[in-house]
């Protein structure tokens, strides 16, 4: 299993991460691949939906020529 040095960890962060290990019985390794494997899966999420968005963005109906806003039509109907 590979190996993850981290240098420059501002104590502020590592007293954090610690606090949160202890809290749930885990140890500080423990704690920071849990906290990283947390942040993949939702940085791959975020990613993904992204992607969902852009592809309904691109098909997102487009009017051609004068059409009325739907607005309109729907007071027509009404009214009929």
């Amino acid at each position: 299993m590979p190996t993850l040095h981290v240098r420059n960890v501002p104590d502020r962060l590592y007293e954090r991460i610690q606090r949160l290990a202890e809290k749930r019985d885990r140890s500080l390794s423990a704690q920071v691949i849990a906290l990283l494997d947390e942040a993949v899966v939702d940085q791959e999420l975020r990613s993904g939906r992204k992607k969902v968005l852009a592809r309904i963005r691109r098909h997102r109906f487009q009017p051609v020529g004068d059409v009325p806003a739907s607005e309109i039509l729907i007071r027509e109907d009404r009214e009929r």
